[in-house]
């Protein structure tokens, strides 16, 4: 067995596992919204959104527009890049400015601005749903890591894996309540309209996400830290290693 798959004593998914895991990092809320990318990681990836449809509404130019969304993305990248931040966040408003503004150029219609995300979004929530459904839910795989748990919660803590099931099933039904909205003003509204409320629920859902997320996982046993224990396990074995060299050094020097 690995060291993910061992069964630990005293976790029945209900709290007992309090002392499996005691030693593991805990849940914070502050935690997961650097998980998420945080207060700026919402900045780079909802601000270049709000210039273009505050540009657009006023000039009524889609190029000007998305000329001007993009060039925010590359100077938040650029101020996240001299600070030395993490640059996925910035990278990835980058890339999706980018399509967004090559579709609407090419297409000329300002509303495939924001199409690319609205369609990232959408399939989003779908891998969320199908995941929860099949009992690997994504939360659980992209937090894992962080908690230094990595998947030992599926087969080790069950309680953990209830909690993030339910986390990954409120991020998949608030994603898909937001394509609920925004689809329909896509289809029949205007980009005006769309662009406005598209930066309305930018920041919102998220925060709910990561607030359901939080409770859930507050009220679960604390996660299994399988990193320290392969580093003691590790450390086991490099010390009967050296036990064994020194029986085998004293074996050669006796008469």
């Amino acid at each position: 067995m690995t060291s993910l798959d061992k069964p630990a004593a005293g976790v029945d998914g209900t709290g007992s596992g309090a002392e499996a895991g005691a030693s593991g990092p805990t849940v914070t809320d502050k935690a997961l919204m650097e998980a998420f990318g945080g207060v700026r990681g919402m900045v780079d990836t909802t601000v270049p959104g709000l210039v273009f449809v505050l540009v657009y509404t006023i000039k009524r130019d889609i190029h000007l527009a998305a000329v001007a969304a993009l060039g925010l993305s590359v100077l938040l990248a650029l101020a996240r890049l001299v600070r030395r931040e993490t640059l996925k966040h910035a990278f990835s408003g980058v890339f999706g400015v980018g399509i967004g503004a090559v579709f609407a150029m090419m297409s000329g219609d300002a509303k495939n601005f924001y199409l690319p995300g609205m369609l990232y979004t959408l399939g989003l929530a779908v891998a969320y749903c199908v995941s929860a459904m099949v009992r690997f839910p994504l939360i659980g795989v992209l937090l894992g890591p962080l908690m230094r748990e990595n998947l030992s919660w599926r087969t080790r803590n069950p309680g953990r894996l209830a909690a993030y099931t339910k986390a990954t099933w409120a991020w998949g039904i608030v994603l898909l309540a937001k394509s609920a909205i925004l689809f329909p003003i896509y289809f029949w509204g205007d980009a005006t309209q769309l662009g406005w409320v598209k930066v309305a629920l930018g920041i919102p859902p998220l925060l709910l996400c990561v607030y359901l997320t939080y409770v859930f996982l507050a009220k679960a046993p604390p996660p299994i830290d399988v990193i320290a224990e392969m580093e003691a396990e590790e450390a086991a074995e490099a010390e009967r290693k050296r036990e064994r060299e020194r029986v085998a050094g004293e074996a050669r020097t006796d008469p």
